[in-house]
Formats: structure tokens, C-alpha cells, sequence
């Protein structure tokens, strides 16, 4: 078995794409319409597990998930930290290391999807 991709459910195509594409430097694999109301994009490396963002323009999400976080590694936390806080993206949480080879924080997407941000050394 190979993992694929995760869905996630976004209210704004193009906010989210901002997020993950702009923000977070993910490639755009594809992106289509699925019917009159659905678009979808699949973000990611082409031969890698991916993050797929589908918008129904008609649902929108009340209840999304709780205690899910997507983690992304980094460089540099402190380089990090500084870009998304220039980009006006909060810290919810952290930093943290729990242990002296990690240390991480979180910020949420557009959708309020918790986002890792993790250094490993």
C-alpha cells in the first residue's frame, strides 16, 4: 500500500492556494473542475504524496477536524517564524522542543487547519 495524498476542504480556492503554494512553496500537480461546483488541486512533487485542496462552492465546512496537524519541514525555525509572521500568519503555538534535534511551531491556513512548521537537525 502507498499513502497518496490527504484532503483537505477549503472554503477559498485561491486563499488556500496563496497558503500553501505562495506561502509554503508547494507545487501545483493539477488543478480542474469536478462538476458545476467542485474544483480541485492536487499540491505537491509529482512522484511524492500530496495535499489535495477541493472547494464546493455551494458547502461550506462548519465542523473541520480537531487534533490534525499537517507538519512541514524547514531550514531555519527562526527563518520561518520571521516569514510567516511578515506574511501577518499568527503563531498559535509554540515554539517547542521536546527535543535538542526538533523544535517547531504551528500556524493555521485559511481554513483553520493546524500547519507544523518543524526544523530537524
Amino acid at each position: 500500500m502507498k499513502f497518496c495524498w490527504v484532503t483537505l476542504s477549503v472554503d477559498n480556492m485561491e486563499q488556500s492556494l496563496a497558503f500553501y503554494r505562495d506561502l509554503l512553496g508547494l507545487n501545483i500537480c493539477s488543478r480542474f473542475s469536478a462538476g458545476e461546483v467542485v474544483e480541485i488541486a492536487m499540491l505537491g512533487e509529482s512522484d511524492k504524496p500530496k495535499i489535495e485542496l477541493m472547494c464546493n462552492k455551494h458547502n461550506k465546512i462548519t465542523n473541520r477536524g480537531t487534533g490534525i496537524s499537517i507538519g512541514f519541514e524547514v531550514n531555519s525555525l527562526e527563518e520561518a517564524m520571521a516569514y510567516v509572521q511578515s506574511n501577518h500568519i499568527p503563531i498559535t503555538k509554540g515554539p517547542f522542543s521536546p527535543s535538542p534535534m526538533t523544535r517547531f511551531f504551528f500556524v493555521n491556513d485559511p481554513n483553520g487547519i493546524e500547519i507544523q512548521l518543524v526544523e530537524n537537525k
